[in-house]
């Protein structure tokens, strides 16, 4: 199994990919346990000090003024983590679990938070047993970090609470380390708190949307190729030297992937056969311009997540000089905003994706094609409520393009008075991306039966091969009404699982 070795100097998104989703192993590497130890000492010398140290010898958030004598401290590092685990409605998926917990783990082993080496161990062993704590939607407004999401995840390692084992069941936590071996974690100073305050779940959920989005634009360049195919456009607008003339990247990755897809088609380029027209209308036209920013969007998302793996986020940290200074860098804006920049990007995507099935249906604007792609329209109804579906999709997603990052509600008796609603903005992006796949899977539906409806000419030869490997998933062509959603639910699948641009590139080679 692919094991991941975490460092002081963050990781990479493939690392956190390699362990929330693929189930890699975790181990600490000598540099990490070493300046664990050493920042631990620190702390170590100050919690024996008689001045107040914040998070260390002090109360937390508007209770920072107390501080907290000696024997209660263990006490306050447990208070914190039970008090704090306060999350409420459905679990989140094991996935975002995982990646909370590994990027935690990853500014823990900066050595910039004072936690002690072996807390660090025990949030490996943890990772590798498999074992996934129980977080639920609701309780992070995404500044201190994702307190509550965290919280929880502190509590399984105290051996408290619920959690998911390696079979899937949720049982009591302490039964759980109990059976893999690992010792429930006694916090001592700073501990507790170092646990909680962190982007992590927020900052999980935009690597694994990242990772998608990136499939997902490349599918809507194939389903747009696609689409302008079966409508008869022309290719000439997806020539280089048009978009050089307006040089941004994504938009010249976008029409160089249509036009990669559509080589070779004899569809393309009908304008002045028995319905001459001038131009293709905005959503055919316009594909690469709509695609390419958003691939725009996605790269500047990666700067902000590239620069937020890279960083030590806690409260307060501890620095090489020595000193344990407070700080505000767990609040998620920087995050937040590109999450929903993304939610925003991916919206329009949508949008663009359903003119044009509709365009495809609609047979006063598809060039020959029959009503609804329908067998024998009036007795069919064809992909009338497809596109129905299709469009309910996009609303919803225009609802949740609204940002969360532009909202902020007072916390902790005004000390906590600005907060980022990061975890809200990832939360609705992770629903956008699902419904983007969908979108998607209805335009490739309708536009693979409108090729194949075209006879007498020659589609791409990429083209051939995605309505070969499309048909082969089990997604039926040209026909008679029959039950839709088994076909549109494999159409789905072929979309989200990259099929369609392993199709697509089986003949164009890698797709940008």
């Amino acid at each position: 199994m692919h094991t991941v070795v975490v460092g002081t100097s963050g990781v990479t998104a493939s690392d956190v990919l390699a362990v929330a989703r693929g189930g890699a192993r975790v181990e600490l590497s000598g540099e990490a346990v070493a300046a664990l130890a050493a920042a631990r000492e620190i702390v170590d010398a100050l919690a024996a000090k008689p001045e107040p140290v914040y998070g260390v010898s002090t109360g937390f958030g508007a209770l920072a003024t107390r501080h907290i004598s000696p024997e209660l401290r263990a006490r306050l590092q447990r208070n914190i983590v039970r008090s704090h685990a306060a999350g409420m409605g459905p679990r989140v998926e094991r996935e975002v679990v995982r990646a909370l917990m590994f990027l935690r783990l990853k500014t823990v082993c900066s050595g910039h938070t004072g936690v002690r080496p072996e807390v660090a161990r025990s949030m490996a062993d943890l990772l590798n047993a498999g074992i996934t704590p129980v977080v639920h939607e609701h309780g992070s407004l995404g500044c201190s970090g994702d307190l509550a999401p965290l919280s929880h995840c502190a509590l399984t390692l105290m051996g408290e609470g619920d959690a998911e084992g390696p079979d899937g069941v949720v049982r009591p936590a302490g039964d759980l380390l109990a059976e893999h071996g690992i010792a429930p974690v006694e916090l001592r100073e700073k501990e507790g708190l170092a646990l909680l305050n962190g982007t992590d779940g927020m900052l999980g959920m935009l690597l694994m949307a990242l990772d998608d989005l990136d499939t997902l634009y490349k599918s809507a360049d194939v389903t747009a190729a696609l689409s302008l195919e079966a409508l008869l456009g022309t290719d000439k607008v997806l020539a280089p030297e048009l978009h050089a003339i307006r040089p941004h990247p994504g938009q010249a990755a976008s029409a160089a992937n249509m036009l990669a897809v559509l080589k070779g088609s004899e569809l393309t380029g009908h304008h002045q056969d028995d319905a001459p027209r001038v131009q293709d209308a905005y959503s055919v036209r316009c594909a690469p311009q709509v695609a390419g920013a958003g691939r725009d969007t996605l790269a500047h998302a990666r700067l902000v997540a590239e620069r937020e793996l890279a960083s030590a986020v806690d409260n307060p940290v501890v620095l090489p000089d020595g000193r344990v200074e407070s700080n505000g860098n767990f609040h998620g804006a920087p995050v937040a905003y590109v999450l929903d920049f993304l939610a925003v990007a991916a919206a329009d995507l949508a949008s663009i994706a359903e003119r044009r099935t509709d365009r495809l249906l609609d047979k006063n604007r598809s060039h020959g094609l029959p009503p609804f792609l329908a067998d024998d329209a009036g007795v069919d109804s064809g992909l009338m409520i497809a596109q129905y579906t299709q469009a309910a999709l996009v609303a919803e997603m225009k609802r949740l393009a609204v940002p969360a990052s532009a909202d902020s509600i007072p916390s902790s008796a005004m000390q906590e008075d600005h907060v980022s609603m990061g975890w809200a903005a990832a939360r609705k992006l992770r629903t956008a991306v699902d419904d983007l796949a969908r979108v998607l899977a209805v335009e490739l539906y309708a536009a693979t039966r409108a090729v194949e409806l075209r006879e007498g000419l020659t589609p791409a030869p990429a083209t051939r091969a995605v309505i070969d490997a499309v048909r082969a998933a089990g997604v039926q062509g040209p026909g008679p009404d029959r039950f839709l959603a088994p076909d549109l639910a494999a159409a789905d699948g072929f979309v989200r699982e990259g099929r369609l641009v392993a199709a697509a590139e089986t003949v164009t080679g890698p797709l940008r």
